[in-house]
């Protein structure tokens, strides 16, 4: 399965990539630098997971696959908004990003924010078009959960845990709250989108979710191992940087065995809540074992 999976993974890049390449502006007037940066912060590679998902829940309900790419789209772009962003000097100071300069030292920093603010909003225009789905409040849906995702209670009040924890010491509980908005919340929307777009059943979307909120996690404890583990030419960014921080993460607490047991078990509970969909789901339980067996 899992040879397959890495197929689907490629396919759905290359899908998620043309998308991309297709929806994102360009132009010759004198702002052309910033669509510049956009697209230099979105079309690097990466694995596009968040898409993947939202591909494969929504061929569980059988739903149009160019209507799904239009969603993995905007994730995408959501996503490459907070990686432009999380890599500023203000706030992580990254150098590399999949392997390549980050945008601000590509560029600079005033055009990475403004590259940043440029997807973000790009995003919900994306997902607000009928082109991504018939039905208004099927859009509408789409939207607001998309907004939750991403803001306050979400991803960016998540990055403001993330900055307070270098000053402060987190326990397991609130650095487990942390990574559940920072990196949970969009993807388990990129899960439950595929619910939305097919109008599932409560019961459906529950599990989606579910299964969502433990692989988020999972995938976060991988990443702080392959921030103490890992290499630079593994990841494509640079490691070491949350020790170097003082941050309390997963491995600080927990070690690295435990760490890696506790991303397993997570990696199983994520697997058990598929069953609902009767062994319709199995590249979405392959998933939840290649992001414990990752090394980027």
């Amino acid at each position: 399965m899992q040879t397959e999976l890495k197929a689907a993974l490629a396919e759905t890049a290359t899908a998620v990539e043309r998308t991309i390449s297709h929806l994102l502006p360009s132009t010759e007037m004198a702002e052309a630098p910033l669509f510049e940066a956009m697209r230099y912060g979105c079309l690097n590679g990466g694995k596009r997971l968040r898409p993947f998902l939202v591909l494969h829940s929504a061929s569980l309900f059988g739903v149009n696959a160019d209507c799904a790419l239009r969603v993995g789209a905007a994730v995408e772009f959501v996503h490459c908004y907070s990686l432009i962003h999380d890599d500023l000097p203000a706030m992580d100071d990254g150098e590399l990003r999949r392997g390549r300069p980050t945008v601000h030292r590509q560029f600079d920093e005033a055009t990475a924010i403004l590259a940043g603010d440029g997807l973000l909003t790009f995003a919900f225009e994306v997902l607000a078009d009928p082109e991504t789905h018939e039905d208004p409040n099927v859009r509408c849906q789409l939207v607001t959960a998309l907004a939750k995702a991403s803001g306050g209670r979400g991803m960016v009040g998540g990055q403001m845990l993330d900055l307070i924890a270098e000053h402060e010491t987190f326990d397991l509980g609130t650095t487990t709250r942390l990574q559940r908005m920072k990196t949970g919340e969009l993807i388990a929307f990129s899960c439950e989108a595929g619910g939305i777009l097919g109008k599932a059943a409560p019961a459906q979307r529950h599990a989606l979710r579910a299964y969502a909120h433990d692989l988020g996690l999972a995938f976060q404890i991988v990443d702080d191992l392959l921030d103490v583990e890992g290499t630079q030419e593994e990841t494509g960014k640079t490691v070491g940087r949350d020790a170097q921080a003082g941050k309390a993460t997963f491995v600080s607490i927990l070690g690295r065995e435990r760490a890696r047991a506790q991303a397993e078990m997570l990696s199983r509970q994520a697997a058990a809540h598929l069953e609902i969909f009767e062994g319709r789901a199995d590249m979405l339980k392959a998933v939840a074992e290649f992001v414990v067996a990752r090394r980027a």
